[in-house]
């Protein structure tokens, strides 16, 4: 793998809830993103991806665990030392329109990171703005346009433009296209995809999307209920899976030949996704898992390495293989 950029180890997130309950939403996860690589990230909504990520942009604070940038943890770094990670790792949220200030027009929108770290002046601001358009594949004339006169791809470009506006290492991507027309989910991740080449840009890209994530990710890693299931590197995953989440997934990705799509066989999962609300020491897929023995019910597995840069949380992975 190339260079370490950005490391996660143990990280536990909790949010409370009424009546002294606990919603578990990260439970120990550990991962790593080297210099000019993308990391997909996997699973149903509300295992916690978001949640990672927003940790790793310092919205979060964690309960435990810790992240490491450059090998320096990033909970205590001086104040220097933070305001130059605000600018190296920056975040593409999942709704463009959200995320936009309505009442900025978009040069604004862009521009404030710079402002904030008085990267240009005054005289230079509206160059770089379009520097930044141009980049994305807008122009110079919508500079001066609010959000809403934007179509969805239009915004997600904005918000990718601000993003890279100061320059980052680290761009988290929170579901980038899962708010946009299926036409253009794949330009805006080609457009991920040349920005990365053009400046060896690393990406977390949060996604439940298994057939978009294998196109860009070098690694990916799949997630239940705060927890990393498996992590392979792309090609392993979809080709050696083991992890049963893992193996279910991906029998729902349609395939494009009606004959293999009639005669393949799907894994569908029984019974519902437990609450995250005061989750108990068992493995957190056990209550849906077909594999699950007396061990499964009794503690969580940890994730263990079955082939180099191969790690997977399964107690009975030898029987999986």
């Amino acid at each position: 793998m190339s260079d370490e950029l950005i490391r996660v180890e143990n990280l536990n997130k909790n949010f409370p809830r009424s009546r002294g309950r606990v919603l578990k939403a990260l439970g120990g996860v550990s991962v790593s993103i080297g210099k000019g690589e993308t990391l997909g990230l996997v699973g149903e909504s509300g295992c916690g991806k978001t949640t990672l990520g927003r940790c790793m942009v310092k919205l979060h604070k964690p309960d435990g665990g810790k992240i490491f940038f450059k090998g320096k943890d990033i909970w205590t770094m001086d104040k220097k030392e933070a305001l130059d990670y605000r600018k190296m790792v920056q975040i593409v949220y999942q709704d463009p329109y959200a995320s936009l200030d309505p009442l900025m027009v978009i040069s604004d929108s862009i521009a404030e990171g710079l402002d904030i770290h008085g990267l240009v002046s005054k005289e230079n601001r509206y160059e770089k703005v379009y520097e930044l358009l141009e980049m994305v594949g807008l122009t110079r004339e919508h500079a001066n346009r609010f959000p809403h006169e934007f179509s969805g791809g239009q915004r997600q470009r904005i918000g990718i433009a601000r993003a890279l506006a100061l320059d980052p290492e680290l761009v988290i991507c929170d579901e980038p296209i899962s708010a946009l027309d299926v036409s253009i989910q794949a330009q805006v991740v080609n457009l991920l995809m040349r920005l990365q080449n053009e400046k060896g840009l690393s990406y977390l890209f949060i996604t439940h999307d298994l057939a978009m994530v294998k196109q860009i990710s070098n690694r990916i890693a799949v997630m239940y209920l705060g927890a990393i299931m498996e992590l392979a590197p792309s090609d392993t995953l979809y080709r050696e899976h083991m992890h049963p989440y893992t193996r279910a997934l991906l029998s729902a990705i349609p395939i494009p030949d009606p004959k293999v799509e009639r005669e393949r066989k799907r894994i569908l999962l029984e019974g519902d996704v437990p609450s995250p609300i005061n989750l108990g020491a068992e493995c957190k897929f056990s209550k849906r898992c077909p594999y699950a023995t007396d061990v499964c019910l009794d503690r969580a597995p940890e994730l263990e390495e079955v082939a180099p840069g191969h790690f997977v949380a399964c107690h009975n992975k030898a029987q999986l293989r």
